[in-house]
């Protein structure tokens, strides 16, 4: 693969998007890594959630066959509220009247799962209703699938451009940079400390009963935070792993990598389940690894569940 750094271009478009220009290439898709090899770094896991990684096998080639424009960040709040006021599109969390998911942090004290504490479905949470602190430049919660890519309708009829959510193998590919290792910045996951918001000490006190999980490292958020608070991967793309999950285009299959193609694989036909990807604030370092496969229904919404949209390179719709 060539070094990612020289293909640095960036573009904005009319909302304030910024997009980074994704180089055509291969890359090795999934992870073949043992239950033993995970155990030297996650010691404190319990066995079954260092075996649980078989939809991420085989370990196989994919090719990415052209260059996409991927945006930099996660679509935030102010981005998401500029689609809203010009589209008159009403977001399914307050459409279908059930609300989405917020924290419940006044007694969070006395909380001891995290059923208890994340609240909803309830009209109190959507997706500038949270429970906790968010400003403009936030990443967007609480959008379905159907949300996202309503909002890259708008875009594309906007501006004469195609924009998507991004496929499993795109996203993947954009996540690694050029990297085959746990996270695109290294290995161990003391590394996740300067590049992406997960699940550490900070907001484990909210969570005390899974502070082992915790990355030793305080980041000063106990949430989420803004776009772009983090190192990028060699790419310049931020908040790839951690801040929030991101959906992506595909189905979702368990199997799928025993036969998936090896050009531009666009994920099964059919499914129950889209694919997101990437972890979130409240992700614990192993499920935050580059290849680590998430899974929702499309009418989901989730305080942890946001999204970054692809555009098309010169696609005039």
């Amino acid at each position: 693969m060539e070094d990612s750094r020289k293909n640095l271009e960036a573009i904005t478009n009319s909302v304030g998007m910024r997009f980074i220009h994704i180089p055509a290439g291969s890359f090795l898709m999934g992870s073949n890594e043992s239950e033993n090899s995970l155990r030297q770094d996650f010691h404190q896991y319990q066995p079954d959630r260092l075996s649980d990684f078989k939809d991420e096998s085989p370990l196989h080639k994919v090719e990415i066959a052209k260059p996409f424009l991927m945006g930099q960040h996660p679509v935030t709040i102010a981005q998401f509220e500029t689609f809203l006021t010009s589209s008159g599109y009403m977001p399914e969390s307050i459409r279908d009247g059930t609300g989405g998911y917020g924290l419940n942090l006044i007694e969070s004290n006395l909380k001891t799962s995290d059923d208890e504490v994340f609240d909803g479905r309830s009209k109190l949470y959507a997706w500038n209703a949270t429970g906790f602190t968010q400003e403009d430049s936030f990443p967007v919660v609480n959008v379905t699938w159907n949300d996202a890519n309503a909002m890259a309708k708008w875009l594309s009829e906007k501006e004469g451009e195609r924009y998507r959510l991004p496929t499993e193998a795109e996203w993947e590919y954009a996540c690694r940079a050029g990297s085959k290792g746990r996270y695109f910045m290294g290995d161990h996951p003391s590394n996740l400390a300067s590049y992406a918001k997960v699940f550490d000490l900070d907001t484990a006190k909210n969570w005390p009963q899974w502070q082992s999980y915790a990355l030793n490292h305080r980041s000063h958020y106990e949430f989420a935070a803004p776009v772009g608070s983090f190192l990028p991967n060699r790419f310049g793309l931020h908040d790839m792993i951690g801040n929030v999950w991101e959906w992506c285009s595909d189905w979702y299959d368990e199997n799928y990598y025993q036969y998936s193609p090896t050009i531009d694989p666009q994920g099964p036909d059919t499914g129950e389940a889209r694919v997101r990807r990437g972890g979130s604030w409240h992700s614990w370092p192993l499920y935050c690894q580059s290849s680590f496969r998430n899974i929702n229904t499309p009418e989901s919404r989730y305080v942890l569940v946001g999204m970054r949209l692809v555009m098309e390179v010169s696609c005039k719709c």
